[in-house]
């Protein structure tokens, strides 16, 4: 029987449990991203109450691409020494931290008309109805580049891995995705040309970092309308990265704050779960690929989790809205208090001054 509080290897990461903080978006780095005492201070807190491994808020590749208002930036060295302090934090607190890395393109509605935003194709994004600029070849390397080179400075600042934001109609996922992405080169139309952006990341990045070095890529499972990444492209995606060497995959969905009221919907031969939303689709994953995956989204109750590790393959467990009720909540679990957890998982956390819970901790 597997248990969730064992320690286990993602990549080269030795993670004492199963339980992961995923990405979260403080709005509390400054104006250029260089980190603030509030932040270090909420990292660590989180890194003291026993999570396995904490997956930062992404942080922006490059200085004029800044989707939201306090994010940490990676784009130059000068963040290296900072981030050397954010590390050692959480290492003296026991947990691993891994360095989420993301150009968010049209996925945003800050500062726009004040700079070029890029996008596979001038098509806007539904949610937000902002257009970017069709890429160039020569913008293409440049974006590959600058994440490669925020590889490097997260490995130069004692981060344990580096995850790539592949998900959520950021750039990547765009590229990936046949309703964002209407390319005629490359770098559209086919799925093989489509995952090449990613992989040429990816690659690069590897250049960069080592063979040793932990690099997770996170996914949108599936687009969920008519005309987007399905997925079974997904999965052939996941097929090639984990050819390519990725270490680990994050599977996710597109759905912030409304996968709740969708529980039962069927997508792509999958239902979105009550417990655990895109549950389905990461078991599947799991079946057909060797390396790990992380399941993240709708997860409250610890005898829910143990259940699904204990009847698929999926290795990990992550968390963000649970962790802004009660930062404390791994704890609790570990020590016997297996009560659910107290968020209500109303997503009115997710407000313009950052996520934070509004509800438990105003």
């Amino acid at each position: 029987m597997k248990r969730l509080f064992e320690e286990t290897k993602l990549g080269n990461i030795a993670i004492k449990n199963r339980f992961i903080r995923s990405a979260t978006w403080e709005n509390m780095a400054d104006k250029d991203g260089h980190l603030t005492e509030k932040l270090y201070d909420t990292y660590k807190v989180l890194a003291c109450n026993e999570l396995g491994l904490i997956i930062t808020g992404y942080a922006n590749i490059v200085k004029e691409e800044q989707p939201n208002p306090g994010m940490m930036g990676i784009y130059n060295d000068s963040f290296i020494s900072e981030y050397k302090k954010l590390t050692n934090i959480v290492h003296t607190g026991g947990s691993k931290i891994v360095l989420q890395i993301a150009y968010g393109g049209t996925k945003t509605t800050y500062n726009v008309g004040e700079r070029i935003i890029y996008a596979p194709s001038e098509v806007p994004e539904i949610g937000t109805k902002v257009t970017g600029k069709t890429m160039t070849k020569e913008e293409i390397d440049y974006i590959v580049n600058a994440f490669a080179e925020a590889g490097r400075r997260a490995k130069e600042s004692g981060f344990d891995g580096v995850e790539i934001h592949g998900a959520h109609t950021y750039l990547i996922n765009q590229f990936l995705s046949p309703y964002y992405n209407r390319r005629t080169d490359e770098y559209g139309g086919s799925l093989e040309n489509r995952m090449r952006f990613l992989l040429e990341i990816y690659y690069k990045m590897r250049e960069k970092v080592g063979k040793d070095f932990t690099i997770l890529v996170k996914l949108t499972a599936t687009e969920f309308f008519e005309g987007g990444l399905n997925f079974e492209e997904t999965k052939e995606i996941c097929r090639k990265l984990e050819e390519a060497g990725v270490d680990a995959i994050e599977l996710s969905g597109n759905v912030h704050g409304k996968a709740r009221n969708m529980a039962g919907e069927v997508y792509d031969n999958y239902a979105i779960q009550k417990e655990g939303y895109f549950t389905e689709y990461a078991k599947i994953i799991s079946d057909e690929l060797k390396i790990p995956i992380i399941t993240v989204g709708g997860f409250r109750d610890i005898n829910s989790i143990e259940k699904v590790l204990n009847e698929t393959n999926i290795t990990y467990f992550a968390l963000s809205r649970p962790l802004l009720a009660e930062p404390d909540l791994i704890k609790r679990w570990k020590t016997g208090d297996r009560k659910r957890a107290i968020c209500v998982s109303c997503s009115r956390c997710r407000t313009p001054e950052g996520n934070y819970c509004t509800v438990f901790n105003k």
